[in-house]
């Protein structure tokens, strides 16, 4: 035996397993199918329920119990579940994305066209787990394609898979269930934090709600424009020929604004144009001038360089309780652009923006009593990450044998 394998484990194609687990051929213990076309414009409020191949990606993750879509098309003309059926989609951008396998727990689903249908007397939801965990990236290496990647039936067969005792897969499908279950608890709490938050800046930016000087009304507010607050600024344009793709002072281009980004441009560069040319303050707000207008993000100081007239932010002399004001009021901005092809927040625009502004007390009152709620959201939202990232590491123990489970 290999040194390297722990007594009572077996080395395999399908890699390192417990000895009582057996290796199997997907098309040993699988039929394959594939499901029939439902457009969007086969979408209805009422009829059969269906899943389409993209709600595979946006909507669903390994277990589909509650159905998303309706259609209503006759039924002749639909390609109906199992419960158990795992879903994988057929063809997709990249092909790390088709490694997507969920479980529907429900019969009589329409499934649509691009989606591979696996039929199985062994546990749906375990091999769901399985496929997305362990047998990812062997799934994505047999995705063909350039442009569109696609993944066929015929490819999936081959696919080498370890199977543990189905009392085995049981109760590890229910393991990773509670998990799961606890996972949307988390997330179902930060949904509702977040609409009481907007309702909160409803009823504070509609003046439904007033807070208090000293026991007194604050006066009433005034707009003003953003031209009167501040100047609008940008950083000088950066060509092509001087970002890479791997090193340097990471470069946002109006695509990657608010995102990890692959670009950069060297710290010489960075150095000599923050030192030259106009550039944000730490606690400035950036604003998306083209593309999806109006997205903002808080400069957090780090090194970065922003895509020229595209970014923008107003230079308000650093009065950080205007800045903390704006950043939840810009939320509520209707940006107007300018009538051309692509439209564009130009900079004679965004000086004439209004903006209601209350006394500087009242502002920072609602802007820290925005925030607290934002810390709330934020820390709920590290406990999601954290209970993710806990079940992503039992899960590969548990679908490999690492970890054994119990058999009452």
């Amino acid at each position: 035996m290999n040194s390297q394998v722990p007594q009572g484990y077996q080395q395999t194609e399908a890699g390192v397993i417990p000895d009582d687990w057996e290796v199997v051929k997907m098309a040993d213990i699988a039929s394959f199918f594939k499901g029939k076309g439902i457009s969007k414009k086969d979408i209805s409020d009422d009829g059969i329920e269906c899943i389409r191949y993209g709600e595979l990606y946006t909507k669903y993750d390994e277990k589909i119990q509650n159905i998303a879509s309706k259609t209503n098309l006759p039924i002749d003309q639909l390609f109906l579940s199992k419960k158990n059926d795992i879903l994988i989609p057929a063809s997709g951008e990249t092909a790390i994305d088709l490694a997507t396998a969920s479980c529907v727990l429900k019969d009589n689903v329409a499934l649509g066209g691009d989606i591979n249908i696996i039929r199985s007397m062994q546990n749906g939801i375990y091999l769901s787990y399985y496929l997305n965990t362990v047998a990812r990236n062997r799934i994505a290496k047999l995705a063909q394609g350039v442009s569109v990647i696609h993944l066929y039936s015929s490819h999936l067969k081959t696919l080498s898979i370890s199977l543990p005792s189905k009392p085995e897969q049981q109760k590890i499908a229910d393991i990773l269930t509670i998990w799961d279950k606890v996972i949307e608890k988390q997330s179902a709490l930060i949904t509702q934090k977040q609409q009481l938050k907007n309702g909160l800046m409803q009823q504070l930016f509609s003046q439904q709600v007033r807070f208090k000087a000293d026991g007194s009304d604050f006066p009433d507010w005034k707009e003003e424009k953003l031209g009167e607050i501040g100047k609008i600024s940008m950083c000088k344009r950066i060509l092509k020929k001087e970002t890479n793709e791997t090193k340097g002072v990471p470069f946002y281009k109006i695509g990657t604004f608010g995102k990890k980004t692959n670009a950069f441009i060297s710290k010489e560069l960075y150095e000599q144009y923050v030192e030259k040319y106009s550039f944000p303050k730490k606690g400035d707000i950036l604003i998306s001038a083209a593309g999806t207008i109006g997205r903002i993000v808080i400069y957090d100081g780090n090194p970065g360089y922003f895509q020229d007239s595209n970014i923008v932010w107003i230079d308000n002399n650093e009065d950080v309780i205007l800045n903390s004001f704006l950043a939840y009021c810009y939320t509520r901005v209707n940006w107007q652009t300018e009538n051309t092809t692509i439209p564009r927040l130009y900079n004679n625009i965004l000086r004439e923006v209004k903006i209601p502004l209350p006394l500087k007390l009242e502002q920072a009152k609602i802007a820290n009593l925005l925030t607290l709620a934002d810390d709330e959201i934020s820390k709920l939202e590290q406990e999601l990450n954290a209970l993710k990232s806990q079940k992503k590491g039992l899960m590969q123990k548990l679908l490999t044998g690492q970890i054994r489970v119990t058999i009452n």
